[in-house]
């Protein structure tokens, strides 16, 4: 069945909206949990295509699930695992489960993963990652599209990444675990999800320090020191981005719950500078409100603590209704613009010109037919048909649901128009009220 997203634009969004876990994380907290020869239950677990792909790949390994969604938890039982192979037919899925390669290698001193190919926002290479594991004591093989890492012995190393890569951080960390001796990595990614991970290791008796910062040390423990854990994910701070961009987007008011402030403070500063109104209300809920046309500024995409590259397409919404011209500079990923044509095609003034764009604040936007390209380029195009005139559709949503959970209810509980339709439904957006169900 094709599904498609139905979005009457132009009302402002009002009330309250609750974050839930981060999908940049728990994917990873999920293949840690294969280094515990026990039961881990994780917490403020999403309901997103991901994670479904993720545990599908652990349970191949052998993991007993229990994904309880009501609760919102997961229970993995990685007492024994019957495999050390996760296959192409499922890594290809989700680039994210190449993770599982530094956890099976660290137990099992063995590990064969599919290399997870391409990727629609341009090339992620994986070099760092056996470099990583070589420099821990990995014999790799490459061979049929596979990735084979044996070791008789995982020792401690020095590792230096070329770039702050966050799978390699994340892998090397994991391939560490159960290393001899001492592991410390240099230009380690800083990200607020390497720092949960390695609370989650820690937890679990591992002995990781330093993460968020740029130097990780990763002190070798036997495997009968890790012990099972309950472990609660961290919120998601690019979904609390995003809904930050959609009320600014439409000049309403709300408020975000479930929200660690400190992880969105570079969007956070970008967001005050252009006009919006945010508020801290308590140590974890926000209030943003926006009345007035915002004005333009440039962004730069970086490394973490600098501006997030997974709200670059969410800046740039706002740019293309704000006073003057600002220019976006994506310096992380070549092919993450593929939200410009939709844009344009609403009626944006946007200027590509390899990673720069150069966006004119136009009146307004206009609603039309929209394709989701990747996951964030896709939420981006929902949230600029809330804030355009008239009526917008948007295809290929599987693209949104891999990152976003609940999308289109939680726009409503914040009073949107918009509905999920298989494309022989009709929608119907005529009617309603704040808080109110269109389906």
């Amino acid at each position: 069945m094709v599904e498609k997203l139905y979005i009457k634009g132009g009302t402002p969004l009002k009330g309250e909206v609750s974050i839930g876990g981060a999908k940049n994380s728990v994917l990873k907290l999920i293949a840690a949990a294969l280094l515990v020869k026990g039961v881990t239950k994780i917490y403020n677990v999403p309901q997103l295509t991901d994670v479904d792909i993720m545990l599908q790949v652990i349970e191949q390994l052998g993991a007993k699930i229990d994904y309880n969604k009501e609760e919102k938890s997961v229970v993995i039982d990685a007492t024994t695992l019957t495999s050390v192979t996760a296959t192409y037919e499922l890594v290809s899925k989700m680039r994210a489960s190449f993770v599982v390669l530094g956890a099976l290698f660290s137990r099992c001193k063995e590990a064969k993963v599919a290399m997870p190919g391409g990727c629609a926002i341009g090339e992620r290479r994986v070099d760092f990652h056996i470099k990583g594991l070589e420099a821990l004591g990995a014999k790799i093989k490459i061979e049929n599209g596979y990735v084979i890492a044996k070791a008789n012995k995982i020792t401690g190393a020095e590792i230096y990444l070329d770039i702050p890569s966050v799978g390699a951080t994340e892998n090397i960390m994991l391939a560490a675990v159960l290393a001899e001796g001492s592991t410390r990595i240099q230009n380690a990614a800083q990200e607020p999800e390497i720092v949960d991970l390695a609370n989650f290791l820690n937890t679990m008796g591992a002995d990781v320090n330093g993460a968020g910062t740029s130097e990780i040390i990763i002190n070798g423990v036997k495997q009968n020191q890790l012990h099972p854990i309950e472990y609660t994910t961290i919120p998601d701070r690019i979904e609390a981005g995003t809904y930050m961009t959609a009320i600014i987007a439409t000049r309403g008011k709300g408020i975000i719950k479930n929200v660690y402030p400190a992880h969105l403070t570079f969007y956070t500063d970008k967001l005050l500078k252009m006009g919006a109104n945010i508020k801290l209300l308590d140590p974890t809920s926000i209030e943003v409100s926006c009345k007035n046309r915002l004005n333009s500024i440039n962004f730069i995409t970086q490394p973490y603590p600098g501006f997030p590259t997974d709200l670059q397409s969410m800046a740039m919404v706002l740019l293309t209704t704000s006073n003057g011209v600002g220019i976006i500079t994506e310096s992380l990923y070549e092919n993450r613009f593929m939200q410009v044509p939709d844009l344009n095609r609403m009626g944006a003034d946007i200027h590509q010109d390899r990673n720069h764009a150069i966006i004119k604040g136009v009146k307004k936007l206009s609603g039309t037919t929209l394709t989701a390209s990747d996951l964030r380029a896709g939420a981006a195009l929902v949230v600029a048909a809330m804030m355009a005139d008239g009526d917008s559709v948007v295809e290929k949503i599987h693209h949104i649901d891999r990152g976003y959970e609940n999308f289109e209810n939680k726009l409503r509980l914040l009073g949107g128009k918009i509905e999920r339709r298989n494309e022989d439904s009709q929608p119907n957006l005529t009617e309603g009220t704040h808080n109110e169900s269109y389906l």
